[in-house]
């Protein structure tokens, strides 16, 4: 599958979406040991060029890898090949046939994390930690100002709050998600979108947490975390039947699937 271009992209959807196909390469080249244990996998860039796709394609099929428990990343040293675990891979059980009750689902997934998550945040974030977390709040305004979706800057802040937390299992949690949480957001922020007052009303809701979290406020913080994540699903209920059509749908029912790997298929 080395350069997925021209009638394979068109072939995408029969065979899997452009990180299924990624991911099952990959898992066949450690298996057969392509990459043998310890071996470290190239970087992003190589192979994104290699199969010819965005880097965001290949960040998930490398966290697809990892929740397989088939890489590790360590700061520094890329991502290696592990050594076989005989434990079974978590995996989550999505019933997609309901797009609006599967990122539910997930936001519901995601109040259980994120109020603690932000707690421990904000008693033991360093003041580095808390520079990071406002430097991803104000991405986010950057990204929507530019008239991006704020999706990846979103995903970002959580991260710095997860990182923030003192506690690296959040952090390692977060990224098994991504897969889903970044549809989930992308889902969310597309009905935020369509109105300027649950825009701000977003805006207001990380704002909190961020203060919440610089003041070392953990009821506050968690408080605020918890807001958010059930406000979330308020607007999405919100959402008249027009929104559950053509795109978003789309999203909603391939929560596996990121919105730049659909863009390559189109």
């Amino acid at each position: 599958m080395d350069g997925l271009t021209g009638s394979g992209k068109k072939s995408a959807k029969k065979n899997g979406t452009l990180a299924d196909q990624v991911t099952q390469v990959l898992m066949r080249e450690i298996r057969d040991n392509t990459f043998p244990v310890h071996s470290r996998l190239p970087s992003e860039i190589d192979m994104a060029q290699r199969f010819s796709v965005s880097r965001t394609v290949i960040r998930e099929a490398i966290s697809r890898l990892k929740s397989e428990g088939l890489v590790g990343s360590r700061q520094g040293s890329g991502t290696r090949v592990l050594e076989p675990n005989v434990a079974r891979p978590f995996r989550l059980n999505i019933d997609l046939h309901d797009s609006l009750q599967a990122v539910l689902r997930v936001i519901e997934l995601r109040r259980g994390i994120e109020g603690e998550m932000a707690a421990l945040a904000a008693e033991r974030c360093t003041d580095a930690q808390r520079a990071r977390i406002r430097k991803a709040f104000n991405n986010i305004k950057k990204a929507e100002r530019a008239g991006g979706d704020g999706v990846d800057e979103d995903v970002a802040f959580h991260t710095a709050i997860s990182q923030a937390s003192g506690n690296p299992l959040f952090t390692s949690l977060l990224s098994f998600l991504g897969q889903y949480v970044r549809s989930a957001i992308h889902v969310t922020r597309n009905n935020e979108a369509r109105r300027d007052d649950f825009s701000l009303q977003v805006q207001a809701e990380h704002a909190a947490i961020m203060e919440a979290i610089s003041k070392g406020d953990a009821e506050a913080a968690r408080a605020a975390a918890l807001n958010h994540v059930e406000h979330a699903a308020i607007r999405l209920q919100s959402a008249d039947e027009s929104f559950w059509t053509a795109d978003v749908t789309r999203v909603a029912r391939s929560l596996s699937m990121n919105h730049d790997e659909r863009a390559d298929q189109q």
